[in-house]
C-alpha cells in the first residue's frame, strides 16, 4: 500500500528520510527524528521559499536533507484521476 496521505499527492514509500508513526502527528508522513511534515518542506519550496529560509525555519534538517526531500517528492508524485 502506498504511503500516501489523504491531502498529499506524494508517495513517500521508499524515502529513507520519511516515516509514519501511528499517533505521532496523526500518522502523517514526517521527517525521521522530528515532527516535521514532509509535505510542508516540499510545499514551502514550491511556494518559492529559498532553501536557506526553509533551513532557518527547520534547523533540525540539513540543507542536504531538504534537497533530498524535494527531489524525492518531485520524482514520486501521484497523478490524481478526476
Amino acid at each position: 500500500m502506498a504511503d500516501l496521505d489523504i491531502d498529499s499527492d506524494i508517495d513517500w514509500t521508499g524515502c529513507e528520510l520519511v516515516e509514519r508513526v501511528p499517533g505521532k502527528v496523526s500518522g502523517r508522513p514526517i521527517v525521521r527524528r522530528t515532527r516535521i511534515l514532509a509535505d510542508t518542506i516540499v510545499e514551502d519550496a514550491e511556494l518559492g521559499s529559498p532553501l536557506e529560509e526553509i533551513h532557518e525555519n527547520y534547523p533540525d534538517l540539513s540543507l542536504t536533507e531538504i534537497l533530498q526531500l524535494i527531489s524525492f517528492a518531485n520524482a514520486h508524485r501521484v497523478q490524481r484521476v478526476p
